[in-house]
């Protein structure tokens, strides 16, 4: 009982002002006859019809170009970074490379890609996957290199085999910090959607936001763009729940070496 309490305490907390300026913006646009401004219950029935009719064509596209690019830059930044990160002499060498990759945004990256891949979806998920790529990598790196050396010595003592190492010290030592990289890898890639869906695309959020601006149609605009604004908050609350199920070791570790340090 005590637990759905403090839930839905957070829960109250965490939503009364998107919701509070959700009602203003409700209230203060409900007369609007601004083009550029169009009233917030128009862009909700827009939102709607927006899911409604384009959903497969233009909505599901795009959240599958998403989750593919993350999917692989997940996956190629974790695997990466946690050879980097074991084999200092590799490392050394490549971080200049990797800091001058890092500090190109995925953004600026789009011609590379069309000139690549070309027009379709392998250059929206390759923008993504790029732009998304770093913080893991880099994270992971740093998780790798910062696990303690008593541990790698009993690691040594004990003999364990690569494969044990790597799952049952590596990984978990270096966990927080992939995490870390991982959030922020989201975020970007929400960003990218949007960048790799306004050039050479027939689909998408993207898209729709782009042409509909084309065609002065503000309403539909706006409704993409709150659209986007959901779909990040509610992957941003998936990766929570994710975060809290990988990461329950981490905190219940924490927990009682601060017990016994008390």
């Amino acid at each position: 009982m005590n637990a759905v309490l403090a839930r839905s305490r957070t829960l109250l907390i965490e939503i009364w002002m998107p919701v509070l300026v959700f009602a203003l913006w409700w209230a203060a646009s409900a007369g609007s006859q601004s083009l550029y401004f169009p009233p917030l219950p128009r862009i909700v029935s827009q939102l709607g019809e927006l899911l409604a009719s384009r959903f497969a064509s233009d909505v599901l596209p795009s959240l599958q170009n998403f989750g593919l690019g993350l999917l692989i830059a997940v996956v190629l930044g974790i695997g990466l970074g946690m050879l980097l990160g074991l084999v200092p002499a590799l490392y050394r060498p490549l971080q200049p490379l990797l800091e001058f990759l890092r500090a190109i945004p995925g953004v600026a990256i789009l011609p590379v890609m069309l000139f690549i891949f070309g027009i379709g979806t392998e250059m929206k998920v390759a923008v993504i996957a790029f732009g998304a790529l770093w913080p893991v990598l880099l994270n992971t790196v740093d998780g790798v290199r910062s696990v303690d050396g008593l541990v790698r010595e009993v690691s040594r003592s004990y003999r364990l085999r690569l494969a044990d190492y790597l799952w049952r010290v590596v990984l978990p030592a270096a966990s927080p910090q992939i995490i870390s990289g991982i959030r922020i890898s989201v975020s970007l890639a929400v960003v990218l959607i949007v960048a790799s869906e306004y050039i050479a695309s027939t689909e998408g959020i993207g898209y729709v936001q782009l042409q509909s601006a084309r065609l002065f149609q503000m309403d539909l605009m706006w409704a993409a763009l709150l659209l986007l604004g959901v779909l990040g908050y509610l992957v941003n609350i998936l990766f929570r729940y994710v975060e809290h199920v990988v990461l329950r070791w981490h905190r219940g570790a924490r927990g009682n070496n601060q017990g016994g340090r008390s």
